[in-house]
């Protein structure tokens, strides 16, 4: 794969590195990101036709930052766009600003068509050789970001992935005595991640598992808002290999001691 088609597709390979590190990682990582963008590109469609603005923020909050992780520059400014129109409840600007956004959404699926097969890479649930009585939650509506999560846990833990809040809690329900720490995303569909916290706080599960919020808001107040709850972190979009392992360890650490 020769990476100048992504430099001459207007793909901003160093800031992608300084995230991923290298470019077997931005590879696998961007396996991940084929692998769903078609389906997502299809629930943006649906949730704009609906005029669905909180839902279309969800997802377009999620385009936004794969296309970060990704050096996509073009269309992470236009989906956060629509990411703020939406949460205003514009659905004029959305509506009217729609095409623009899978255009350019569809001109880099070309460039990523020249520089790889484009085949999707298995959705991997557990680590190998992993002790099954040591697990780490990862919730997170973005299949990029929970693989990219899974390949930086120390390979001796068990990886579970939640695609959103309730089956974060029906994970929770069943293996509570397991995990050793959850990474949980506030920003996901159905059931979101103030409700997880919600669902911890009534059933006294802080002090058994520790929690680590990921985010892309970059509201203070939502930050605020999080540590209204006994949680360990925050992991802040986008987040490079070193910030996840920190994390990781110190939910690791903080479970190992209580």
């Amino acid at each position: 794969m020769d990476v100048n088609i992504l430099i001459q597709g207007g793909v901003d390979i160093n800031a992608a590195l300084e995230l991923l590190g290298d470019m077997e990682t931005y590879n696998e990582t961007l396996q991940d990101f084929l692998g769903e963008i078609n389906n997502k590109l299809e629930k943006i469609k649906e949730y704009k036709e609906a005029q669905d603005m909180d839902n279309y923020a969800i997802l377009v909050h999620s385009l936004k930052s794969d296309s970060k992780y990704l050096g996509f520059t073009k269309l992470a400014d236009l989906a956060y766009n629509h990411e703020m129109a939406s949460k205003a409840k514009d659905v004029r600007f959305v509506i009217g600003s729609y095409d623009a956004l899978i255009a350019e959404a569809n001109r880099i699926l070309e460039v990523l068509r020249n520089y790889t097969s484009g085949t999707k890479a298995p959705t991997v649930t557990l680590v190998a050789n992993a002790d099954n009585s040591k697990k780490i939650l990862v919730a997170d509506d973005s299949n990029l970001i929970r693989s990219f999560v899974q390949k930086m846990v120390p390979a001796e833990y068990t990886v579970l992935v939640a695609n959103d809040g309730e089956e974060a809690i029906k994970i929770v329900s069943e293996e509570a005595v397991n995990l050793k720490g959850i990474l949980l995303d506030l920003n996901m569909p159905k059931v979101d991640g103030f409700q997880v916290l919600e669902f911890f706080k009534s059933n006294g599960l802080f002090a058994n598992v520790p929690v680590t919020i990921i985010t892309g808001d970059d509201s203070k107040d939502t930050v605020l808002k999080a540590f209204d709850y006994p949680i360990v972190d925050v992991l802040n979009k986008p987040f490079t290999e070193s910030d996840v392992r920190n994390v990781v360890n110190k939910m690791i650490n903080y479970s190992s001691v209580k």
